[in-house]
This record gives C-alpha cells, structure tokens and sequence, in this order.
C-alpha cells in the first residue's frame, strides 16, 4: 500500500469519525489507567458498568488501596479474572503512592513496572491521558491493519511498529482510536460490513462482503 493511499485512508475514517475516543469512562489519568487494566478481556461497556460504582466511592490511588483486595473485588467481581485484576490494581496503588506521588507515570518505563500494565495498557494511557503517538494494538486494530494491508504484521509487535511507521503523522495520535471504532462497528470480526465502509475502496482485503 502506498503513502497517498494510507492518507487518504485516514482522513476519510476521521471524516467517518470526528471524534475517535476511548468508549472507556474516566475523567482522571489514574481512572483511565484502573479503567484499562479491568479492560483486559473484557468489554468496555463493562468495566464502564463496574467503575459507575467504584469511580464515586474510590478514585485515587490511596481510596482504592484503602478498599483492600477483597473490598475492591466487591465492586469488579462482573469482570473476568477479577481476583488478579483486584491484586494487581491494590499493588499499583501502592507502587503509585510510594514511587510517584499517587500520579500516573507518562513515560512507557514506568508504565510497564506497575502489576498488571503491559505494553497494551501502557500505550492505552500514554496515547489518551498524555497524548503521546503510540498504538495500543487490540484485536480490532490488528485485524484492521492486516485486512486493509494499511500495516500488516504477523503479531501485535510488529503491527505496531508498522503503524508507528506508515500512519501519516498528522494522524498518528488519532489513528489508535480511529482503528479500534472502525475494527468495531465496520470492520467486524466474522463478517465486516463493507458495503457500509467508508474506505471499501482503498482497502486491499480481497474477500470483501457486499
């Protein structure tokens, strides 16, 4: 695929979707990280359910630690693997409070020493609390970047770097959450609705549906 496609590309889907952000609710960097972390397979809508409750009565490093593990897994235990995602949360609250002066690190080193934060969940938070140019590459955005051929890679390593690498700069904060709601809404996993997309024509996927 060629540059002047990828643009092009681009700037349709942000014409598709004005405003691309997270369907994840937070108005915090510290609730966005909590956020992502429950996120891990599961869906936004919820861990947007099980925050609605925690987020008014725990919303800072030291309230969650306060909750303990087993008061915190009160408020989560509808999300999968809630007993580790409880763990590791308390751990990062207190690595939080003792390391960073109960703020969330914007750097990727720091990110990733927190239990429970990988590489994902790290690019999740640098990209939409601080607005940093990474991709957290999802199942959507995997999907979308080898069926489009926009940046095709056989793991989710080596189609972030193609992303980092071809995705126009003008768009490289955006393109995370403009792939993540095309992948979701159009471009679907068993049966994408190409009839209805956007870029049907620039797209490279040779089995398109009607």
């Amino acid at each position: 695929m060629n540059k002047q496609k990828r643009l092009e590309i681009f700037q349709r889907l942000s014409a598709a979707i004005p405003e691309p952000e997270t369907e994840l609710h937070y108005s915090t960097p510290f609730e966005l990280l909590i956020a992502v972390i429950l996120s891990a397979q599961a869906t936004d809508k919820g861990v947007n359910i099980a925050t609605a409750k925690l987020f008014p009565v725990a919303n800072t490093p030291e309230a969650i630690y306060a909750l303990g593990v087993d008061g915190l897994k009160e408020y989560i235990k509808t999300i999968g693997l809630f007993n580790t995602k409880a763990e590791n949360i308390i751990k990062t609250c207190k690595m939080l409070v003792a390391l960073h002066g109960s703020q969330v690190p914007d750097n990727r080193k720091d990110l990733e020493a927190l239990p429970g934060v990988g590489r994902k969940t790290a690019n999740v938070v640098l990209n939409t609390a601080f607005g940093q140019p990474t991709m957290a590459v999802d199942t959507h955005i995997f999907r979308v970047s080898n069926r489009t051929n926009i940046a095709p890679g056989k793991n989710v390593l080596e189609v972030e770097k193609a992303l980092l690498k071809n995705v126009p700069k003008e768009y490289l904060i955006p393109a995370h959450h403009l792939l993540i709601l095309h992948g979701r809404y159009t471009c679907t996993a068993r049966k994408p609705r190409c009839g209805a997309c956007c870029i049907y024509d620039l797209c490279e996927y040779k089995n398109k549906t009607d």
